[in-house]
């Protein structure tokens, strides 16, 4: 678990350490999705929700209030990231969000729900 943890941090890292050089809403972004990242794996390890090809959580169960406001806190944010970097590189945003889910696929933990670029849905071994 706390391999995973330090994964996802660095991927992060990677991916957002160019925005954070300027500033402004994507370093925001950023510094709200690194402290809610626990709270993001307790979701993704017992199954209530999934990493979609999009780049996005995705709900895989019944969820209550808090839960709800975390996914939708931590996509709203992704979607700030992946405008940023499409806007740096010339890439759409749709774009980024599934390369950031082919690497978010890569570097999950054992047990992640993941979907593929087809739609299907998998545990990951």
């Amino acid at each position: 678990m706390h391999k995973q943890i330090y994964r996802l941090i660095a991927a992060i890292f990677l991916i957002s350490f160019p925005l954070l050089m300027n500033g402004g809403p994507a370093e925001d972004a950023t510094l709200r999705m690194k402290d809610r990242l626990a709270q993001v794996d307790a979701l993704k390890s017992d199954g209530s929700v999934g990493e979609n090809a999009a780049g996005f959580l995705e709900p895989r169960l019944s969820l209550g209030p808090r839960q709800l406001s975390i996914v939708e806190a931590e996509n709203k944010d992704r979607k700030i990231i992946y405008s940023e970097v499409a806007r740096k590189t010339g890439q759409t945003a749709d774009v980024v969000g599934q390369q950031r889910a082919l690497r978010i696929a890569e570097i999950a933990g054992s047990g992640v729900w993941l979907e593929k670029p087809e739609g299907d849905w998998y545990q990951k071994p």
